[in-house]
């Protein structure tokens, strides 16, 4: 009868355990997002500002072949 009583114990522990791990995940995900959106305000003021550029994006679609240049035909 000891051990049932114990495992109950033990289960109602780990259940416990699991919800407050999940509840941390949950506010680390919205630190994460919070942190993101900071710096990219950040960011943007520093280019506002003129402290910082924007960082050069590279065409991610076809070759530079494809590509219509102006100026050449």
């Amino acid at each position: 009868m000891a051990d049932a009583s114990g495992r109950s114990v033990v289960e109602a522990e780990v259940r416990a355990l699991r919800q407050e791990v999940a509840e941390l995940r949950a506010e680390q995900k919205a630190m994460a997002h919070a942190i993101d959106e900071m710096t990219q305000t950040f960011r943007s003021l520093a280019v506002h500002l003129g402290i910082a550029s924007e960082p050069y994006k590279k065409n991610a679609g076809g070759s530079g072949r494809d590509r219509d240049l102006p100026g050449f035909a």
